[in-house]
């Protein structure tokens, strides 16, 4: 059985087979090692990080006696969830981000070399996750790498700002979806977040964004 470690853009760990293209964690451990499940979903930790699957030849027993590995779609699902670039093995990624996170903050100047410390990005990130946030920009003014969530009567599903056009999210990859129209939108990217992808951050998003879409995915 898929163990519970994937995220969803919400944050909700999911237990489902595919595992996508970055890894991360939520600090330390919180999982049993011996019957592979989670103690709790939501750890006390603030750093929240997004990590390279493959790094200087690492090798991990994933849900081991060291922390609960967790697993992307991508980085903007990550991003999403409210989980920052690694500064251990994406260091010029997380030093880029740092400092737009700065910059979109208004406080560029309160830290040198203009890069907020990870600590206070991790304070302001956890205040921010797991919240939905009402929209006030227009669908198409939303920056790319966004994703919100929206309501039709029972139903919801996630979509994401794409690079050329509107994408559904799912555990798979995207599929092409039209234009919302701005109403039953709630904002899933964490404010802070959205402010960085206004700055210049560019996420990778994972390769079906660049195939040919299939609407019925």
């Amino acid at each position: 059985m898929p163990l519970q470690n994937r995220v969803a853009p919400t944050g909700e760990l999911f237990a489902v087979p595919q595992k996508g293209l970055f890894m991360g964690n939520r600090g330390g451990r919180h999982h049993d090692p011996e019957t592979k499940k989670l103690l709790r979903p939501t750890p006390p930790s603030k750093r929240w990080i997004c990590c390279q699957l493959d790094f200087k030849n690492r090798h991990r027993s994933v849900w081991g006696h060291s922390y609960t590995e967790l697993f992307f779609l991508d980085e903007v699902t990550a991003l999403a969830a409210g989980h920052r670039p690694c500064f251990e093995c994406q260091r010029s990624k997380a030093r880029t981000f740092a400092r737009l996170f700065t910059q979109g903050m208004g406080t560029s100047s309160l830290w040198s070399p203009s890069e907020m410390p990870a600590n206070e990005m991790d304070a302001i990130l956890h205040s921010e996750r797991g919240i939905t946030h009402p929209i006030t920009n227009a669908p198409e003014d939303l920056p790319v790498g966004t994703i919100v969530s929206q309501h039709s009567g029972s139903e919801s599903q996630l979509l994401a700002k794409g690079p050329r056009n509107w994408l559904r999210w799912n555990f798979d990859g995207y599929c092409e979806v039209p234009v919302p129209d701005g109403s039953n939108l709630e904002l899933i990217t964490p404010p802070c977040i959205l402010r960085v992808l206004k700055a210049g951050y560019e996420p990778v998003w994972h390769p079906s964004t660049h195939k040919e879409i299939n609407h019925n995915i």
